[in-house]
């Protein structure tokens, strides 16, 4: 495949004067920590991958102690400033092109791309022994998850998914008192967040003419191609159900963390969806979902036990009803969402990132304090950047590592799965150990709306809502493991 059909090049796009990527000095790859030792001392040589929105951000968090050695995106007229505020990092449409070419001289990837992508760009990084960084959400799907989770394991590299506040101190005090017994049992969950906001319940809209600097095949990637409009991208991919995952995959890997984390959370057995009017290709503008979770196994002298519990998220502007004894006039909202956890023997609220928590009854826990805390001044990413650096053998795992990321991940997904199945009006069951439903039969249907349409006749609204009717399990299975558009593709699952 080229590079770009239009054959923009870095000097005429940028307005450079020459060749800007000469003289890195590059590491070779016996240094990186997959495969070798690497003195703490040394510099990572990252690659970005989607630089014109998160991956700005993450990509300055570790740019004044590492090397960046190579940036991709398939929008380059959103990501000019990036490229040009960056002259000593080679310019890439293609991450596959990167790859191929750096790939040796690459220690660490950054992927901040939309959602869909996610999976497939880590997935190749990591079988090269590369270490990754992954914006939330992780990934697309329930399969891509697991997949992720796996090879992390397999190839031994250090991971991280952007989800920055599983290490901030919100999130480990309210890990610690849940676990220190300072509630009781919890058995109901209730989270919601404000998003979105950004456009959703839209219908699909027209083709325009491409951008020239937009590579839309590259963008589309493995999604089923689609003419491109404006609506789409940069950003307002979120809302898009073949490029995002909505408020779901943009929030609740912020907001649900401190939940999955702190009950021990797994695979969820039943799942069950509501919203909005739902349309085929965009989210909807608000939703709810019910995730239950079997009873957790309980060690000795723990002070907290881990019975069935349900998890219940709201967004679109919806929140939970409060509880009884909530304060007047305090706003439940904080920093974009908030968390109820309903124990025996109390409440405790936390906000966006596990944010500020505080118990109902007003007492403040002493806990003792069991999880790790990172140094005053280092980042989400630079705690990554540490654990790129260490052996494999003795490497300090981050706080949001991919054997804890990826299954936390399940959960989010395993929302938007509720969603888009809410037509069968049944409780959804769920098999984690074989990512299947198993109460959707062969021949079940679900009944999905195209377009919402009306028009005012004689002062009256005529509705016009074309449907199709498809088979379920179809359906389900496609979320559940995408088919991925040619050529593209996944590695193998490993055992």
């Amino acid at each position: 495949m080229k590079e770009n059909s239009k054959q923009i090049t870095r000097r005429n796009f940028l307005g450079t004067t020459g060749a800007v990527a000469a003289g890195i000095t590059i590491l070779p790859s016996s240094v990186v920590s997959g495969m070798g030792h690497k003195a703490p001392s040394d510099k990572l040589n990252i690659a970005v991958v989607g630089i014109g929105g998160m991956g700005n951000s993450n990509l300055k968090a570790v740019s004044p102690t590492e090397n960046i050695v190579a940036l991709c995106d398939v929008d380059w007229g959103y990501s000019k400033k990036v490229f040009e505020a960056n002259p000593n990092a080679k310019p890439y449409w293609d991450w596959r092109k990167m790859y191929d070419e750096m790939g040796k001289s690459i220690d660490a990837v950054i992927v901040a791309t939309a959602d869909h992508t996610h999976a497939i760009i880590a997935a190749h990084a990591m079988t090269l022994g590369k270490h990754v960084y992954v914006q939330k959400p992780l990934t697309h799907t329930v399969y891509e998850s697991r997949l992720l989770t796996k090879l992390a394991d397999k190839y031994k590299v250090a991971t991280q998914m952007g989800n920055q506040g599983s290490s901030g101190e919100g999130v480990n005090l309210t890990v610690e008192w849940l676990q220190n017994g300072e509630i009781g049992e919890v058995r109901k969950v209730e989270a919601f967040t404000d998003r979105p906001i950004w456009p959703q319940g839209l219908n699909v809209p027209k083709g325009e003419w491409v951008p020239d600097t937009l590579n839309w095949d590259l963008f589309i990637g493995p999604a089923k191609m689609r003419p491109y409009n404006s609506l789409y991208t940069p950003w307002n991919w979120r809302g898009w159900w073949d490029f995002g995952t909505g408020a779901l995959g943009d929030m609740a890997c912020h907001i649900l963390h401190p939940v999955f984390k702190g009950l021990k959370l797994q695979y969820p057995i039943k799942a069950q969806g509501s919203s909005t009017l739902l349309l085929t290709d965009c989210a909807p503008n608000a939703q709810m979902v019910k995730l239950v979770y079997p009873a957790r196994p309980t060690a000795k002298k723990a002070k907290m036990t881990y019975p069935e519990v349900e998890v219940i998220w709201y967004d679109g502007g919806l929140q939970p009803p409060k509880p009884a004894g909530w304060p007047a006039g305090k706003n439940m909202n904080n920093a974009g969402g908030g968390v109820i956890f309903h124990g025996t023997k109390d409440k405790l609220i936390c906000g966006c990132y596990g944010r500020d928590p505080w118990l109902l009854s007003g007492r403040v826990p002493a806990s003792p304090k069991t999880e790790r805390r990172l140094p005053d001044g280092v980042s989400h990413e630079m705690d990554w950047v540490r654990a790129c650096k260490e052996s494999a053998d003795s490497r300090v795992k981050t706080k949001s590592d991919f054997s804890e990321a990826g299954p936390f991940n399940e959960m989010v997904v395993m929302g938007v799965l509720a969603v888009r199945l809410q037509g069968l009006n049944k409780e959804l069951e769920w098999n984690g150990n074989t990512m299947q439903f198993t109460n959707i039969s062969a021949d079940d249907k679900v009944r999905l709306t195209i377009s919402d349409n009306f028009t005012i006749i004689d002062g009256d609204p005529k509705f016009d809502r074309p449907n199709l009717t498809i088979n379920a399990q179809e359906f389900a299975n496609e979320m559940i493991k995408h088919n991925y558009r040619a050529p593209w593709s996944l590695p193998e699952m490993p055992a």
